[in-house]
Parts: C-alpha cells; sequence; structure tokens
C-alpha cells in the first residue's frame, strides 16, 4: 500500500469520523437557522397579534375542572347560567361522559375520544415493541390535538368539550372492502356547528381527518383571521437502543412548495417558528411516525420541544423520548363556512410507504425525506441504487442476513475493476521505490524543491500516475457512507434475527457487562468485534506490502488505530451495518489475496523502464513547467534533462 492509498483510507476515517459532527449543525446550517429565525421574527409578531386571545385560552384550559367543582355545588339553573357565561353557545358540551369510538382496518386501530374529538390512542397492528408488546404508538394523554378560538367572546378550547357522535349506536367501524367514516360535532343548532369527519381506508395507514365550520359566521368574530391548532405529543421508547432511537427521533416539517426540515434531534430544547406556510408536520420516532398533513396548507405556527425531568431522566428505563408542542394556524373567512381538510399518517418509516402517500395525484410531499439517507450524492445513491437492489433481493431472498451477503458480494464484485485498478497503480508506486529512494538520496531534505521535481518527472517518463491508487478509492467512498447511512435507517431490519443477532436495525450482545464504558457502552456486540477484527487483518495485509512506513510512521499508526475506534463507534449501532462492514472486510482480504497472485510486478516494472526510454525526450507537462518556474522564483535552478 503506497501513499496515496493510506491517504484514501484515512479520507474513509475522516468521514466516518466526520459523520458524527456532519449530523450536527454545520456553520453555514446555523446560519440559515439564524436568518430564518430572523426573518420569522415579523411572522411571529403577526401570530401573537391575531392571537390575542391565547393567554384567555390557556388560562380556560387550567379554570376548566376548578369550574367544574364549583359547579358541582350548585343548582341546575344557577350551573347552566354560570356555563353559558363562561363557554357561550357551546355550554352545552363542557358536561358529559367520555366515549371511545374506534375506527379500524387491518393495519390500524385508532380510537377517537368524544371529549375533545380527538384521536388519542393509536396500535399499528402488524408491530410490536422490543419487548414483544402490541406497538401502540400512543395512548391516554399522549397524543392532544385541540382548536382555539372565540365564540361571541368566549374563548374556547375544543380539548374541553364533548362531541356529539351523528351516529351515536355506531362506537367501532371497521374498513374491511370499503373506506368508512364518523362524523362529530359540537352543534348550537342543525345547521349551526363545528364538525369533525374521520375517514378510514382499507389496507392503509392514512386517516382522513376534516374539520368543518357550518354556520358559525354570525358567532365567530369578524375580526379573526386565523383559528389556532395546538397539537402535542410525547414519543413513546419502542426500540431497544434507548440511545440511538433518540437520536433519531424528532419533528420534521414542510414548508408549502419547499423543503423538508427538521428539529435537531440531539438538542435537548430546540424550536422553529414557521415564517410561511407549511404542508405537513411530524411527530416522528426512529421507525414510525406520526404525520399531520394539510390538503392546502397551515397558514402559520410554531413548534418545539418540551422538557420533562420527571418522566424523560431514566435513559435505560424511560417510557417517553422527547414531548412535543406545536401551535399551527388555519386561514378563516368570517363571511363563509370554512372546511379544512387533512391527511393524518399513522405508520412505519418505510420508504416505498411514504412515497406513495400524497393527497393530490402526483403530488410528491417528501414524506420520504424522513428517513435518514444524508444529503445531495449519498441520498441519489441510496434512492436509485441501495434501495431497488435490496427490494430486489428481498423480493426472492427472505432472510435478512443472506440479503445483506449477497447484497455485499454484489456491490464489491461491482466495484472490483476500481479496486484492482488501484492495486495496480500501487504495485507500480512500489516497483518505483528504488528509483525514488535514489531521488531521495541524491536531493536532500533541504532541497525539497529539486526532489519533487525530479520524483516529478520520473512519474511522468514512466507513465504513472501518483493518484493513481487513491481516485479510484475515492469513487467508492460516496458508497462507503450511503451503506453507514442506509443500514440503520431501514425499517425492513426492524426485528429481523440473524445467527446471534435477535434484531439487525440495532446491537447484538453476547455479553452485557452490568456497567457502562465511555464511548463503548454497557455491552459487548460480536458482530462489531468480528468487524474490527476483519479490517485489523486487512490493514496488516496492506502494511506487509508497504515502502513508506519510515517515511510517514505517524499514518501507520493512525492504520491501526482505525480499528479500535470503529470498536467503539460501532457497538451500540446497528448490527446489520457492523455485519455488512464485517463481510466487506472479509472480501477485501479475499481481493488482496487475489491481486497478489494476479498482479505481476515484474513485468510492470519492465513496462515502466520501456516507457522512461520512450518518454526520455518528451516535452515537460504543464505541471512540471510550473514546478521549475516556482524554482526560479525561489533562486533555484532546476536540474538540466538527460
Amino acid at each position: 500500500m503506497e501513499r496515496n492509498q493510506i491517504i484514501g483510507i484515512l479520507i474513509i476515517f475522516g468521514i466516518i469520523l466526520g459523520y458524527s459532527l456532519w449530523i450536527s449543525p454545520s456553520d453555514e446550517e446555523a446560519a440559515e437557522s439564524n436568518r430564518r429565525k430572523d426573518s420569522a421574527f415579523a411572522a411571529q409578531q403577526k401570530i401573537d397579534k391575531e392571537k390575542r386571545y391565547s393567554d384567555s385560552i390557556a388560562k380556560l384550559t387550567r379554570d376548566t375542572l376548578a369550574l367544574n367543582d364549583s359547579l358541582s355545588t350548585k343548582s341546575d339553573s344557577a350551573k347552566q347560567s354560570d356555563l353559558a357565561e363562561k363557554f357561550g353557545v357551546f355550554a352545552k358540551h363542557i358536561d358529559g361522559t367520555a366515549q371511545d369510538i374506534i375506527l379500524e382496518n387491518n393495519l390500524l386501530e385508532i380510537h377517537i375520544s368524544t371529549k375533545g374529538g380527538y384521536p388519542h390512542y393509536a396500535r399499528l397492528k402488524q408491530f410490536n415493541t422490543f419487548e414483544s408488546d402490541s406497538l401502540i404508538l400512543f395512548s391516554n394523554e399522549d397524543n392532544m390535538l385541540a382548536l382555539s378560538f372565540f365564540v361571541q367572546n368566549h374563548p374556547i378550547d375544543t380539548r374541553n368539550l364533548f362531541f356529539k357522535p351523528q351516529n351515536p349506536t355506531l362506537t367501532k367501524i371497521v374498513a374491511d372492502a370499503d373506506s368508512q367514516s364518523i362524523a362529530l360535532r359540537l352543534d348550537v343548532s342543525q345547521t349551526e356547528y363545528i364538525e369533525y369527519v374521520y375517514t378510514i381506508k382499507p389496507n392503509s395507514y392514512e386517516l382522513g381527518f376534516y374539520i368543518n365550520f357550518v354556520g358559525m359566521t354570525s358567532y365567530i368574530p369578524n375580526n379573526t383571521f386565523e383559528i389556532s391548532m395546538d397539537w402535542n405529543a410525547k414519543l413513546k421508547r419502542l426500540e431497544k437502543g434507548a440511545d440511538w432511537e433518540n437520536q433519531n427521533t424528532t419533528a420534521y416539517y414542510k414548508y408549502d412548495g419547499d423543503e423538508v426540515d427538521r428539529l435537531t434531534p440531539t438538542s435537548d430544547n430546540d424550536e422553529v417558528v414557521f415564517e410561511s406556510k407549511l404542508k405537513w408536520l411530524s411527530y416522528k420516532n426512529h421507525f414510525f411516525a406520526n404525520v399531520l398533513i394539510a390538503h392546502n396548507s397551515f397558514a402559520s405556527g410554531k413548534s418545539s420541544f418540551i422538557e420533562d425531568p420527571v418522566e424523560f431522566d431514566d435513559p435505560k428505563n424511560k417510557t417517553y423520548l422527547k414531548h412535543f408542542k406545536s401551535k399551527l394556524s388555519l386561514e378563516y373567512n368570517s363571511a363563509t363556512d370554512n372546511k379544512y381538510a387533512f391527511t393524518w399518517y399513522i405508520g412505519p418509516n418505510d420508504y416505498d410507504i411514504l412515497s406513495d402517500t400524497h393527497v393530490k395525484a402526483k403530488d410528491d410531499l417528501e414524506l420520504k425525506r424522513m428517513i435518514p439517507l444524508g444529503w445531495a450524492l449519498f441520498r441519489w445513491i441510496s434512492t436509485f441504487v441501495i434501495i431497488p437492489l435490496f427490494n430486489l433481493l428481498g423480493s426472492f431472498i427472505g432472510s435478512m442476513g443472506l440479503l445483506i451477503l449477497v447484497m455485499t458480494v454484489l456491490i464489491k464484485a461491482a466495484l472490483y475493476p476500481l479496486t484492482y485498478k488501484s492495486y495496480v497503480s500501487s504495485a507500480k508506486m512500489r516497483v518505483l521505490k528504488p528509483q525514488i529512494d535514489e531521488i531521495n538520496k541524491k536531493f536532500p531534505k533541504e532541497k525539497a524543491m529539486e526532489r519533487q521535481q525530479e520524483t516529478m518527472k520520473l512519474y511522468k517518463k514512466a507513465g504513472v500516475n501518483p493518484l493513481g491508487g487513491c481516485l479510484p478509492m475515492l469513487l467508492q467512498f460516496p458508497i462507503l457512507i450511503a451503506m453507514y447511512l442506509f443500514f440503520p435507517a431501514s425499517i425492513e431490519l426492524r426485528q429481523k434475527s440473524f445467527l446471534w443477532a435477535e434484531d439487525l436495525s440495532t446491537y447484538d450482545s453476547i455479553i452485557d457487562l452490568g456497567f457502562s464504558i465511555p464511548m463503548y457502552g454497557d455491552h459487548v456486540s460480536l458482530f462489531t468485534l468480528l468487524m474490527a477484527a476483519a479490517m485489523l487483518i486487512s490493514t496488516m495485509m496492506n502494511s506487509a506490502q508497504m515502502q513508506t512506513n519510515q517515511q510517514l510512521p505517524g499514518m501507520k499508526f493512525m492504520l491501526y488505530m482505525m480499528p479500535v475506534m470503529m470498536l467503539l463507534w460501532f457497538n451500540n449501532y446497528s448490527s446489520g451495518l457492523s455485519y455488512y462492514y464485517f463481510l466487506s472486510n472479509v472480501i477485501t482480504i479475499a481481493q488482496i489475496w487475489l491481486s497478489r497472485k494476479l498482479i505481476d510486478e515484474d513485468k510492470i516494472l519492465a513496462k515502466l523502464n520501456e516507457n522512461q526510454k520512450k518518454n526520455k525526450e518528451m516535452p515537460k507537462s504543464k505541471f512540471q513547467q510550473k514546478l521549475d518556474l516556482m524554482a526560479k522564483e525561489r533562486g533555484i535552478q532546476p536540474p538540466k534533462r538527460k
């Protein structure tokens, strides 16, 4: 292995090391975030101005229970008088008993509570938690949605009101063959009401959600421009690797006609103000998402993490990962009825399913951007190469472990021409080493410019590109990084076992230490150990051929440190990823052995010597001319051509 190959390997090391920093915002991203926050200031002022009643709404929520306690001691007539004073025309909806209405298909079970009229329970039938329990994405107060507005100068918060089902006897609907719907109302009269309509389709993770303001123009003030929508959610822990799951749990959002963005997942407290119209907002776990999609758009709003030190402290035994709070706005026309259409996606972060989710024909919502496949070139490789290949192999290979094996062999085979070219280039540099040593003896370190000129002249005459061993390896780096991003994000690996690994989407543990080692963890991952061992053997095989150790002793140390660092980093990562890198290194070892058999260094040296004879009188290259010019400017006379 020559110097350029070492540089290439160090670049891999740098890229992997840099990835952990890459997921944090760069200076440019931080500057862009600050710019957005600055530009959003005016939008936030508008939101605050147009919602002068927000403090009253919050106070109303806190005071509702106190009001109910005081009403319990009063007569019916006094009670009705107090309710009318507090809630106006919706006073009759403040008292009632919560009832669940169940919407179900073959994939989902959703419970809608008549109190507040929102989904408070969601079970994904085809998935389980890491403890083999039913996967309940949210329950009880984990998911809450409410509208806030004024009615005849009375602040209304729908979470405190009891909706009336339009078919009181219908408590469960099942969408087997056709879509099924239910309607719940806060009515003033038969022609004046606020209505929630939910529609569930067969074989779908989508829940239709429609809000209708009918005949309410005489009740809601003419100066009301927007209706406030509050959406709060606590995201449960669902996976074995809580720390890794937490790093992949955050809120995503998409501006209407613009890009997808997110809150910083590694931040304990982050907030974003939506300065323009929003298309959708998502509360995303590692492998599952709760997404509210507007068929038109939300007018504006903001979203943030909520600190909860009581429920979120224990990293190993905690029930919840993060708590989100969002305030969104719906444009309101006080002169007519207002109808709002949404799709509520409650399901897995599956690339194909998210790609097929839309509210209008051929309308790409870009929900698949919630799957962290990196940016630019890396995402392109995953989208057009890795995912199609993975899906193709998955159509006839049932075992994920065997699939990864076949996939690794195919990728390494496809890249072997580049790898072989790199080995040949290294061989050329290796056979020229004695001549390079002669040049180094002739020109001491003090004459670095002359040494460099003579070295480049030798390369030129021999027809050797000093970067020939590095460039083919550089071309493979995007695939290396794309695979690094793909495996931990693939729900297809979730709870798929192979050999001793119970779940390829998280770490495999053969020993639980009972204590935690900084940077390593509290367990031993066998696939990570095998990966590090295979990488070390590969390094040793390459080092046996290196002729540059004396010149670059620090690089040799870095090469041997790399398997150690990978052992620390990957111990808590996806075992499927460690397994892939283990296989990749084993195949690399085989390729090194094969290349040694195929490459005849004596023939290469004879060819290079022949090239030097042919090119003895060739004109200087532009690069050589530039080196000569730099030497003359320094007062150094370039060596004469022989």
